[in-house]
């Protein structure tokens, strides 16, 4: 397989990766998410992934987002690499942080999501959703190109609960190279109960789809993509599994997705777990990158590890190698500033 699917030669004039970082506490339920070496430390999982892409290591969180064993590195060091790279500008948003980094963020003064087993899992998704939408529209003189990721432990599962909502059956990917699928579906049922919804109830109300069953990370995103509506400019939603849901509200919205595609890479498209690839084509996902780093043949076990599935996506990593592609750089360049960047920080060793 090549570095980047399909191959793309025209570099963009403008182009900026924004990363939106929010928490849900459906990410505290046991076994769920393994971003981070206990349920408690994924709170700390998106600040520190948005330090460690800002300074090359973490300032004010407890520990380097990791998974064991070798300490398995975030896709956090897999961003930086791209950006350094490329220099291309870019920006963090908060929606919904229990933990704010130290570094800059703009703020749309979210409230972290709750646990969707409970009625309401994102209390201000319009408000959340127009704050996005107004950041977007001040940024559209400046772009041509936009990047889109994200970092949200707990996602998935999120993810999975509002395509129910919306009618599809997602198997959706995972952070552990055991994807805990069953589990999920546990969840997303009780929430769905709880909820007082049923199967493809909220096809026409995506908004109520997000309130009951999703994450403050959507309507960040979705806002962004409205503000850039009626433009030019290319929007890439940089994620898995997550952003073909998010691809999903925006398409239930009735927006016009011509000018939209994703990329993620290729450890979620081979995840026999989820359904990736068949959930894009449902969708009717105009475009979608697939980005392979070659950490196969890396010195570094913990890279190795990605081969496993231990860590798939996350904080842009898709969005951000394809990036890299269209600057030019090849696959083994990109994999050797990774390994320099895990070296500085000494872990996958």
């Amino acid at each position: 397989m090549a570095w980047i699917e399909p191959e793309v030669n025209k570099k963009p004039q403008k182009p900026m990766f924004l990363c939106v970082l929010s928490n849900t506490k459906t990410a505290h339920i046991p076994k769920i998410s393994t971003a981070g070496n206990t349920a408690e430390l994924t709170d700390f999982t998106p600040a520190g992934d948005a330090e460690l892409i800002e300074t090359g290591n973490i300032i004010s969180v407890p520990v380097l987002p990791m998974t064991p064993p070798y300490g398995t590195p975030t896709p956090a060091i897999i961003t930086r690499s791209a950006l350094e790279l490329t220099d291309v500008p870019y920006n963090f948003i908060n929606s919904g942080l229990i933990v704010t980094p130290y570094v800059p963020c703009i703020d749309m003064k979210a409230k972290p999501g709750e646990d969707i087993r409970e009625q309401i899992a994102v209390r201000d998704v319009q408000q959340i959703f127009e704050r996005a939408k107004f950041l977007s529209r001040r940024l559209r003189n400046q772009v041509d190109y936009v990047i889109i990721g994200e970092s949200i432990p707990g996602g998935t599962t999120t993810a999975m609960g509002v395509l129910m909502a919306l009618g599809y059956k997602g198997n959706v990917s995972s952070s552990s190279n055991e994807n805990p699928i069953e589990i999920k579906k546990q969840v997303v049922e009780k929430g769905m109960k709880a909820s007082g919804l049923i199967f493809g109830c909220l096809k026409n109300d995506p908004m109520k789809a997000i309130e009951c069953m999703g994450d403050p990370m959507m309507p960040a995103v979705i806002g962004l993509v409205a503000g850039f509506q009626s433009t030019e400019i290319s929007i890439i939603l940089a994620g898995g599994t997550q952003m073909a849901a998010v691809y999903a509200l925006i398409k239930h919205l009735g927006f016009n997705t011509e000018k939209l595609a994703i990329a993620t890479t290729r450890y979620v498209v081979e995840d026999k777990s989820a359904n990736f690839i068949e959930l894009t084509r449902i969708l009717g996902v105009p475009m979608v990158y697939v980005a392979d780093p070659g950490f196969g043949k890396s010195s570094l076990k913990g890279l190795q590890r990605y081969e496993t599935g231990t860590i798939k996506e996350g904080a842009g990593a898709g969005g951000a190698m394809h990036l890299a592609g269209l600057y030019g750089i090849s696959q083994d360049d990109f994999r050797a500033e990774v390994e320099n960047i895990c070296r500085l920080l000494k872990t996958g060793h």
